[in-house]
């Protein structure tokens, strides 16, 4: 399988098709664009089987991709280690055909643990030179900067550097993203999320500075980031579908990188019918698919802050897919859910069964209530991004219960933790990203 740039055809200096293992490591194309696989292979679901745990099942979903990789031998492996994390499928209350995948049992309670364990196994084994060493950089709006710390966190020839916007990520997502320590170098931008995003591509484009810092990229720019993102859906859709109804997915989405491993599990043929993007009130995706015309903008600071995305970069990958079809036509939909709107959804759901929303999910799950009320009895999954207790300062307000942290999330909060502030200027994080490895 080779990878080509999503600005292949439109670059005056495109970048030539790369294999996997060229992909993982550089993270961004040469000439600014996302890596994409050239083409979407096809799967049979009645050739998968559907009851094997997850690592299992994605090697055989991602072995397509890792076609003619040096890792191919050792996907098996990869995605034991990687993938080997508690994927609950619960029951919505008082539903009978709808389902909670709760992808938050990992070291960081969020989704992106399963993606970020996936890009560090494949990285590590890639690292044959013992000298060599890569600065894994990173731009979070809350969920991302801890997984990927958490899965580089003292593997040597690492470094990891975050970016994450000062003050609009919740309290203890701040004090995880600053309390790894070691490899990890943790930076609070007086800006928003766009901006220190914006700072992690310009680095990443810097020819210079990445040839001689190694740099690459854990966001979910990164195929290895994406890949493992579409097993979790094979995983639900061979479990839940069934020949007369396909399973209908909500996610809610900022970056668009989770909504497309979705996608990408549809269009490779697993049992996936509607998909629905669910947003908080940063409206760049539900207006495209509204107007038709795509205008990124400015985030805006909501309760469900780590979708608080005003461009996402995902957009990219989702065009380049769509490049001979109408993405218009595609059985996707986008649609905003307010802030007030977020805190009566974890009020209800509280109220009525005992189940606690993150902000995320809460967006996720009133599009559910909306389509049930409309007299919608078809077959639905909504993605659980995060555990609320990663929010307790909205959730508790709401629901007037304490939220006791999981074990790991627990862990981390006793520890120390330290944040340098950063203007948003990329001249400056070149400085700090030098000094670092001096």
């Amino acid at each position: 399988m080779d990878y080509v740039s999503t600005r292949a055809q439109t670059s005056s200096r495109p970048s030539a098709p790369v294999g996997l293992d060229q992909a993982l490591t550089a993270g961004l194309a040469d000439d600014g664009g996302l890596y994409v696989p050239m083409q979407i292979p096809t799967l049979m679901p009645d050739r998968l089987d559907g009851s094997q745990p997850l690592a299992e099942l994605a090697s055989h979903v991602l072995q397509p991709f890792f076609s003619g990789s040096s890792l191919a031998p050792e996907l098996d492996s990869i995605c034991r280690q990687a993938l080997d994390l508690p994927i609950p499928l619960v029951p919505v209350f008082a539903d009978d055909h709808a389902w909670l995948l709760e992808l938050f049992h990992g070291p960081t309670a969020a989704f992106k643990d399963f993606a970020a364990r996936f890009l560090a196994t494949c990285l590590a084994a890639l690292r044959n030179d013992p000298q060599q060493h890569q600065t894994v950089l990173v731009a979070t709006s809350g969920d991302t900067g801890a997984a990927v710390a958490s899965a580089f966190h003292r593997r040597p020839g690492f470094s990891v550097v975050i970016l994450y916007p000062d003050g609009k990520v919740s309290p203890r997502q701040a004090h995880q993203l600053g309390a790894f320590g070691d490899n990890v170098h943790c930076y609070k931008v007086q800006g928003n999320f766009d901006q220190c995003q914006a700072m992690a591509k310009q680095a990443l484009n810097d020819v210079e500075l990445s040839s001689r810092l190694g740099l690459t990229s854990a966001n979910s720019i990164s195929m290895g980031r994406l890949l493992p993102q579409i097993t979790y859906y094979a995983y639900a859709a061979l479990r839940l579908a069934n020949p007369n109804d396909k399973l209908n997915v909500i996610v809610p989405t900022g970056n668009l990188g989770n909504a497309l491993g979705c996608i990408l599990a549809r269009a490779m043929g697993l049992p996936i019918g509607r998909i629905v993007l669910a947003t908080n009130a940063n409206r760049t995706l539900p207006d495209f698919f509204e107007h038709r015309n795509y205008r990124g903008r400015p985030g805006l600071e909501t309760l469900a802050n780590a979708m608080d995305v005003g461009d996402p970069s995902n957009f990219e990958r989702l065009a380049w897919f769509y490049r001979d079809a109408d993405l218009h036509k595609a059985n996707l939909k986008a649609e905003s859910i307010n802030d007030d709107t977020i805190r009566q959804c974890i009020e209800r759901v509280y109220r009525a069964g005992g189940y606690v929303l993150c902000p995320h999910t809460a967006c996720a799950m009133e599009l559910l209530h909306r389509y049930r009320k409309q007299g919608d009895s078809r077959t639905w999954l909504v993605a659980a991004t995060a555990h609320p207790a990663k929010f307790e300062t909205i959730v508790e307000a709401v629901t007037g219960q304490r939220l006791d942290p999981p074990p790991a999330l627990a862990e981390l909060l006793t520890q120390s933790s330290h944040a340098v502030a950063l203007e948003p200027d990329v001249n400056q994080l070149r400085n700090e990203l030098i000094t670092i490895r001096q």
